[in-house]
């Protein structure tokens, strides 16, 4: 399918595929001399990297090269990855914070500059309209979102504007993303050229920084999704592809020369961020949710502010004590994959099926579990503890499956460790 026909497309398509054939290469180079039958030029010719469509919203990588090699980097250096389903709100006015926070159900009444704050937006009836990341720069916030949603998002919150001085434009089509993910993703961003300072600052969560890399300006945001640091960058569209070269074209003389950053496609990161406990909107929870059904309700959302929109919703469901259905992580008992849309049951008297309680909304194999098969699936609240058995159909059998707490523990090495092991 051509990217022309998405909503969204990446200005870095042809870098991308220069990537893939230089991988290629290398490799070719080395069969070709061992065996001496590869046809190595044939074989470049034809390299591209694998793009899978995101909706009907954009188009994005699924794998660079190889999608271990890409996981490693996640878990060890810095990944780096393209982010066109990603979209960038623009807020300005004095009455920027003010107004958001009688529109947005996290309270960032006392937002600063250099902070960020994570909120839902919802309709009247307290539906996930979108899944935003807040970073107030002094003068102006700009929002993460699913491009999908980011000029419906903008149009929305701009109908109630009234006297308040508060303007509020998707610029998307001007501002792109990327981000780094990677226990060395701010040594690298550090090495690439930004300021020791900004680095410091984003040694804590919920922060963010202006700077530049080489002559490029960007916005870097501290966002964890994989449970290692991680570093989302707003960045002009102009200037995008010279910031990736920047940061793929690092090399730390200290490690003999060896690439700092890896490109890094979907599958990797779906891998790493499914073992870090992060569901995602437009995957594991959509515009039909409510805020309890997520499994963010504690990161999104501010039981002690005022009203906002779909505020009463909330907070009528927050007084009966528990959803109806809610977003929880799964580990299966067998090596058997459930795909998404999976039906999710009860064991039943005779250990076969019972009630049906839920559905897969993603699964991977997790390297950090030693290859178990793990995933998200939402599931009815009263069987949603930790340690229920399930019943999953995957790969054409009936298979095992707990409920669990949190998938796979993993941390970023501190900066002090992180020093020592380079050194």
């Amino acid at each position: 399918m051509s990217s022309a026909s998405f909503l969204a497309e990446s200005p870095l398509r042809t870098r991308h595929d220069e990537f893939a054939r230089g991988e290629i290469a290398r490799r070719a180079a080395v069969t070709s001399e061992a065996r001496g039958t590869l046809d190595a030029a044939q074989v470049v010719h034809a390299a591209q990297v694998a793009w899978i469509p995101w909706g009907g919203s954009a188009e994005i990588v699924g794998v660079f090269d190889r999608v271990e090699t890409e996981y490693a980097a996640i878990r060890r250096g810095a990944a780096l990855c393209d982010k066109p389903q990603r979209g960038t709100l623009e807020i300005r006015g004095r009455d920027r914070v003010e107004f958001l926070q009688r529109m947005l159900t996290q309270d960032i009444k006392g937002l600063s500059v250099g902070q960020t704050r994570e909120s839902f937006w919802l309709n009247r009836k307290g539906r996930i309209e979108a899944d935003l990341l807040l970073c107030e720069l002094g003068g102006r916030i700009l929002v993460d979102c699913s491009v999908a949603v980011a000029a419906n998002t903008a149009t929305a919150l701009s109908n109630f504007v009234f006297a308040e001085d508060v303007s509020i434009a998707d610029v998307s089509s001007r501002e792109y993303r990327l981000a780094v993910h990677g226990p060395e993703a701010l040594h690298l961003l550090e090495l690439a050229g930004a300021n020791a300072h900004s680095i410091e600052l984003l040694n804590a969560p919920g922060v963010c920084v202006e700077v530049t890399i080489g002559d490029v300006s960007c916005v870097l945001a501290r966002a964890d999704a994989c449970g290692v640091c991680g570093i989302e960058i707003f960045v002009a569209r102009s200037g995008a592809l010279s910031l990736w070269n920047s940061l793929l074209s690092v090399h730390d003389l200290l490690q003999g020369g060896q690439r700092r950053g890896r490109p890094c496609g979907w599958h990797a990161f779906n891998m790493a961020r499914i073992e870090g406990g992060t569901p995602l909107f437009e995957i594991d929870f959509g515009p039909a949710s409510l805020p309890h059904e997520t499994g963010l309700i504690e990161r999104r959302v501010s039981f002690t502010k005022g009203c906002y929109l779909g505020q009463e919703v909330v907070a009528r469901m927050n007084s009966l004590g528990k959803p109806k259905q809610i977003v929880r992580a799964f580990r299966m008992m067998s090596d058997a994959l459930p795909i998404e849309g999976a039906q999710v049951f009860l064991v039943g008297a005779d250990e076969s099926f019972g009630d049906e309680v839920g559905v897969v909304t993603s699964s991977t194999m997790s390297p950090m579990l030693g290859a178990a098969c793990v995933g998200f699936a939402t599931v009815r609240y009263a069987h949603s503890t930790a340690g229920t058995q399930l019943i999953i159909g995957a790969e054409g059998r009936a298979e095992r499956a707990t409920v669990q707490a949190e998938l796979a523990s993993v941390q970023s090495p501190s900066p002090t460790q992180s020093q020592g092991e380079r050194a």
